[in-house]
């Protein structure tokens, strides 16, 4: 049975929150054009795997401010989480299970302790 750890409040917060920040930014480059410039678009057919890509005005200012604003968030908050001092609690095979779960840590459930 995997061991249970006790995180941090604020790791907890910091790893949902770069779990929420890297989301919003999937999201948002997914939906933006493929070209950040504006683009003419192109047609290769004579490629192995021919490829192409409509014409694009590129994204707008308000775009690229946010997709550094949310670059900016996740790095943040990456190195928040590689550098806080409760890794320094832990060390060998158990550091690297830890790290592991607290990133899956809000696909589980939480247990309820037992009525008394």
């Amino acid at each position: 049975m995997a061991r249970a750890y006790e995180f941090p409040e604020d790791l907890l917060t910091a790893q949902e929150e770069l779990h929420q920040v890297v989301h919003t930014l999937r999201a948002l480059c997914d939906r933006l054009p493929w070209s950040v410039e504006p683009h003419p678009g192109f047609h290769d057919p004579e490629s192995w795997r021919p490829r192409q890509r409509p014409s694009t005005d590129g994204w707008s200012e308000e775009d690229q401010a946010e997709v550094q604003r949310l670059q900016g968030r996740q790095q943040e908050l990456s190195i928040t989480l590689a550098t806080h001092p409760f890794w320094e609690t832990l060390e060998g095979p158990d550091l690297v299970t830890a790290r592991m779960v607290l990133k899956h840590v809000h696909h589980t459930p939480a247990v309820d302790a037992p009525a008394a």
